[in-house]
């Protein structure tokens, strides 16, 4: 099989196509010859050596494929079973191996990108706008990066649930996506500075949650932004923290919280029930995904040096 090996942590280069050896299912496992592979933030994190995992390793946590075998103990997937799965370490290859309980079946008018597309930032933006904020009719969120992969699922899911989306993009040549997305309002901005359009946009009152993961230089920006009693949902470690708080400092009665991807599908069942979410809302036409950026599997490190351009919209496959 093919694999993207890491020996050391740093730039992009460090992504190496290597042959290995094929992984084999042990109890509870099953092994997929893999078809699609996300490519997420949190994997820059690792090549950066964020995760403090041991070295070589492969990178790469999502993807979508067909079962080639299955372990002992396994009897809800069988061989030639079309799935998807996200947190299944080493996915940047042709084949992974990875708990049963990792997968989920792909229904048939699912293809394998879109599934591949959808595991990671679906269910991160279902997370955000139906369990850690669950949003209202009415209510009106500022969603940051708002044409990339995350962001454009996460406005449509807000737009789903009545919400308002003001969208924040970094560049003119992002706006049509956030907008094809759902986005109701589009600020271009750069520089943090986006505050001040916020509350103009809401009568000076400003909005009922900030979806904001552009690290430290949004901060601030994104607390101006919020009502009286808002949310702050905080996420994308990668970019980095605010720094400390002084918690007796925080204006109008807001509220902050670091929402964590495995409080939304800490059981198999809540993986299968919200994934089954997704590719309902897919199937119905509530849910539009994006044609990927695709990169074949030897090109890693090219698709690494795009995501972290920021100049990239929706979401970056690599393809085996």
């Amino acid at each position: 099989m093919k694999i993207i090996s890491m020996e050391t942590t740093g730039s992009p280069d460090v992504l190496r196509l290597r042959e290995a050896e094929d992984p084999q299912p042990g109890p509870g496992q099953v092994v997929v010859d893999v078809s699609a592979i996300g490519v997420n933030f949190m994997d820059i994190g690792t090549r950066r050596g964020m995760n403090a995992m041991p070295l070589p390793l492969a990178p790469g946590v999502e993807g979508a494929g067909r079962v080639a075998a299955v372990g002992e103990g396994v009897t809800d997937l069988a061989v030639g079973q079309r799935v998807a799965w996200v947190f299944a370490w080493g996915s940047y290859a042709s084949k992974v191996v990875m708990p049963a309980t990792s997968a989920v079946r792909v229904p048939d008018d699912i293809d394998d990108r879109v599934a591949a597309s959808l595991m990671m930032q679906g269910l991160t933006a279902s997370h955000f706008a139906t369990d850690f904020y669950p949003v209202q009719q009415g209510d009106i969120a500022l969603v940051h990066a708002a044409a990339g992969g995350l962001g454009q699922i996460l406005s449509q899911i807000i737009k789903l649930r009545g919400g308002t989306v003001i969208g924040r993009v970094s560049s003119e040549s992002k706006v049509r996506a956030a907008k094809a997305a759902g986005a109701d309002h589009v600020i271009i901005d750069a520089d943090g500075d986006f505050a001040a359009t916020v509350l103009e946009l809401t009568d000076g009152e400003g909005v009922h949650v900030v979806y904001d993961g552009s690290g430290p230089a949004t901060f601030d920006g994104s607390l101006s932004s919020l009502r009286r009693a808002g949310t702050f949902c905080w996420y994308g470690p990668v970019l980095g923290g605010p720094g400390g708080l002084d918690i007796m400092s925080l204006p109008r009665s807001v509220k902050i919280g670091y929402a964590v991807f495995f409080d939304h599908i800490h059981t198999p069942k809540l993986l299968r029930e919200r994934t089954q979410r997704l590719f309902d809302w897919v199937r119905e036409g509530k849910l539009v995904i994006a044609p990927a950026t695709e990169f074949a599997l030897a090109d890693a490190a090219r698709a690494h040096a795009a995501i972290e351009s920021r100049a990239t919209t929706g979401k970056l496959l690599l393809i085996p």
